[in-house]
């Protein structure tokens, strides 16, 4: 009975442990407080600027834009007869939100089969690869926010053809990742030396 419920105590624990790794950070308008809440996210992020050139600031921009730094985060169900939940209308998952084709794509390319798209160390690897195909297929600078959201909304074709010309919508929300993006290497222009003192040997949140 005793081991029992040691065992129930572990189990517990070890859930609570997850939900605190995986929780959003409590302050996402300031990139500081986001890696003071989550140290391994910085060293994450900075080796994904060092592999591809995309700034610290846009991965966690687009992150914020895609998912608000929720591991699970998926598009929200329409309605079938206007009351039953309908399908989801794409297969977009994770803190990228990235389809389930591109992912394979991207586990192929890379040769990281094991990327879990709920795991924030993937997910902005991801987000460093697919800036550096639309570097590649559109000339797109890695550090230009609004023109990598455009692309990574509508995908380096539909980005090529001009497709988010007629989509107003879409351009704002490219507008305000740059926005968010500059405010966030402001901030880290204050900060980001204690990150960098501090990195974490292995990233696993």
């Amino acid at each position: 009975m005793i081991r029992y419920s040691r065992i129930l105590v572990i189990a517990a624990l070890t859930g609570l442990v997850a939900a605190c790794a995986t929780a959003p950070p409590p302050q996402q308008e300031n990139a500081c407080k986001i890696f003071e809440s989550k140290r391994s996210w910085y060293s994450a992020t900075r080796k994904v600027e060092k592999k591809y050139g995309v700034p610290i600031s846009l991965q966690l921009a687009i992150v914020k834009q895609e998912s608000a730094f929720r591991s699970h985060a998926k598009p929200e169900r329409g309605k079938f007869l206007f009351i039953f939940p309908g399908a989801r209308p794409s297969s977009a998952t994770g803190y990228a939100q990235a389809l389930d084709t591109t992912w394979e794509t991207y586990k192929a390319d890379t040769g990281r089969r094991f990327s879990d798209r709920n795991n924030f160390s993937d997910a902005v690897d991801f987000i460093g690869w697919y800036a550096d195909l639309s570097r590649q297929r559109s000339g797109i600078r890695p550090g230009d926010a609004y023109n990598q959201y455009l692309a990574y909304h509508e995908g380096q074709g539909g980005y090529n053809r001009g497709t988010y010309r007629s989509k107003p919508g879409v351009q704002s929300i490219a507008r305000q990742v740059a926005h968010t993006a500059q405010t966030y290497e402001s901030q880290l222009n204050r900060c980001e030396k204690k990150f960098r003192r501090g990195i974490p040997l292995i990233p696993f949140i």
